[in-house]
């Protein structure tokens, strides 16, 4: 391989590769990872009868006009 060829390379993957730190930085920025809310529920409901039991919960929650905080 000819050293003109090496350095297109390294050139396109150090750009490829700060595309992609810049577009993770971009998503922690604009908190795109954070559902804290999905990931504790799914902790605390782990089987089949429990998130019935949840959605049940939460349908009657919904009834009588409770509103998450947010």
């Amino acid at each position: 391989m000819s050293g003109a060829v090496v350095a297109m390379m390294i050139g396109v993957s150090t750009l490829l590769g700060a595309c992609g730190l810049a577009a993770l930085l971009w998503g922690l920025k604009t908190r795109q990872f954070d559902d804290e809310r999905k990931f504790l529920d799914g902790t605390k409901f782990d089987d089949e009868d429990a998130l019935n039991d949840a959605y049940e919960l939460e349908l009657r929650r919904k009834e009588k006009g409770y509103k998450p905080p947010e």
